[in-house]
C-alpha cells in the first residue's frame, strides 16, 4: 500500500499550469513544510514536501490556497528520479495528491498572517470566534443556564 498523509503549510504559492490537447488538465505544483514531532538541537524544524494535484483538486489549489495556508493532503508518493546535466543521479520523491482540505479557519489563518508556526490540531471546520473571544469560544453571561436548551 502507497498512502501519505500529511498536514503542514504551502511553502509558496502554487505553481498552476494547464496541459495542451482537446481536454486541458490542469496541473498543480506546490510544496508544503511539515513540522516534525521530535526536534533535536541542530536540525532542521520541518520536512519539506513537494505536492502535483491534477484535475478538480489542481483547480481548487489554485482557487484557494496560497503562501501560507496550512492544509491536510493525502495521496501517494512517487520517485522523481532524474539524471543532471553532469550524468548524476538524482533521487528524490514527489506527493501525487488526490485529496486536499484546509486545516485551519480562516479566522486562524488571518491571525497567523500565513507564516510558518507549529499550531497543532485541526480547525478547518471551526467557525470564525465572535469578537472579543482570541480562543474561539463564546462567553456564556452568568444565570442564564435555564435557558440553554442542553442544561
Amino acid at each position: 500500500m502507497n498512502k501519505v498523509i500529511l498536514m503542514g503549510r504551502l511553502t509558496r504559492d502554487p505553481e498552476v499550469r494547464y496541459s495542451q490537447g482537446a481536454s486541458q488538465t490542469a496541473v498543480a505544483r506546490f510544496s508544503i513544510a511539515v513540522d516534525r514531532r521530535f526536534k533535536r538541537e541542530g536540525e532542521p524544524d520541518a520536512d519539506f514536501f513537494n505536492c502535483t494535484a491534477f484535475g478538480k483538486q489542481a483547480e481548487f489549489i489554485e482557487r484557494y490556497l496560497h503562501k501560507g495556508t496550512k492544509v491536510v493532503l493525502s495521496g501517494r508518493v512517487q520517485n522523481d528520479n532524474y539524471t543532471n546535466k553532469e550524468g548524476q543521479m538524482v533521487y528524490s520523491v514527489r506527493v501525487m495528491v488526490d485529496e486536499v482540505e484546509f486545516a485551519e479557519s480562516k479566522n486562524a489563518a488571518s491571525q497567523n498572517e500565513g507564516g510558518y508556526s507549529n499550531n497543532g490540531g485541526f480547525g478547518g471546520n471551526a467557525a470564525p470566534a465572535p469578537s472579543g473571544a482570541g480562543d474561539g469560544f463564546m462567553n456564556i453571561p452568568d444565570g442564564i443556564d435555564e435557558e440553554l436548551p442542553f442544561n
